[in-house]
């Protein structure tokens, strides 16, 4: 579980909250659409999960976003639909990305924008690329305003960074693993979006941490021998290769816990390791309500979040 199965579950908790929510999906098929048992998303707007109902949820919609379908918008709204089309075939915002860099990510930004300031969604999320692209992702509007003096450009990008910079509108929600690289990797991510993006950031999500268990220093041929049992000798090695590897999985998941409290003073999310490796409309509520658990400020959360 990653990034994706989070974003879904931050959705499903807004939803069952009463809030409208749209999740942006800017890399493609990440396999969203697939947890809540819809068809693959494209560019126009789809339910992935219907609201209504007697937890009086709302909808969770969803659509993708590419820098083609962007510019194809910014250029109909400024009165240029007859040229769209053609500059995209032709790949000239490929030409135009190489003499600017950047600019694919801002036509996505300014079309995130653009969507948020509408008003239709209490919540958009966008489920934004992984660590390192992540950054540059989110640091092209400052490069832009830097490289593009004046004109629409500036204009757009300076919008997206009015948003970027305000915590009522955008927060960025970091995902991890508790494990020693992913929060090597988050604490780094994180303040670098503080430091170069000037981006406000929300909680930490720690996601698939294993439950507590009692009991796995226990002898397991001595509690088959208390329950007048016995265990074959393949069986009582595995009951201990699975005890000691559930012992070691706790141990490492408290210590990594422990350092992240220490690097990176933000409150944290934790969402259980759903073991399953299909992951389905029941698991998505499932991580849903412990979110939803953690998160009593839900409203603190509105807006657009990368």
């Amino acid at each position: 579980m990653g990034k994706t199965t989070v974003t879904a579950a931050l959705a499903r908790a807004a939803a069952l909250s009463g809030r409208t929510v749209l999740i942006v999906e800017i890399e493609g098929k990440s396999g969203l659409s697939e947890m809540f048992g819809q068809p693959e998303l494209t560019y126009e707007e789809s339910v992935l999960a219907r609201g209504g109902g007697p937890d009086g949820a709302a909808d969770v919609t969803a659509r993708t976003l590419t820098p083609d379908d962007a510019l194809l918008d910014y250029l109909a709204d400024h009165g240029l639909n007859r040229v769209s089309r053609r500059l995209v075939s032709t790949g000239a915002l490929d030409m135009v990305a190489t003499a600017a860099p950047g600019i694919k990510d801002i036509l996505i930004l300014g079309k995130v924008k653009q969507i948020e300031m509408s008003g239709r969604f209490d919540l958009v999320i966008v489920d934004a690329p992984a660590a390192g692209h992540a950054i540059s992702f989110l640091r092209s509007a400052a490069g832009l305003v830097d490289a593009v003096a004046v004109g629409p450009i500036n204009t757009q990008a300076t919008d997206v960074l009015a948003m970027l910079g305000d915590p009522a509108r955008c927060q960025v929600i970091l995902v991890t693993l508790p494990e020693e690289t992913p929060v090597n990797e988050l604490v780094q991510t994180a303040y670098a979006l503080e430091e170069d993006v000037g981006v406000s950031l929300g909680p930490v999500v720690v996601n698939g941490l294993y439950p507590h268990l009692d009991g796995l220093d226990t002898d397991p041929a001595a509690v088959a021998g208390a329950a007048r049992g016995t265990l074959d000798d393949d069986l009582l090695e595995a009951v201990e290769r699975a005890g000691t590897f559930r012992r070691e999985r706790t141990e490492i998941q408290t210590a990594q816990l422990r350092r992240l409290d220490e690097l990176l003073p933000l409150p944290q999310i934790r969402l259980p390791y759903l073991f399953t490796t299909d992951v389905g409309p029941a698991e998505i509520d499932q991580l849903a309500h412990a979110l939803l658990t953690q998160l009593p400020d839900l409203p603190a959360l509105d807006g657009a979040a990368p």
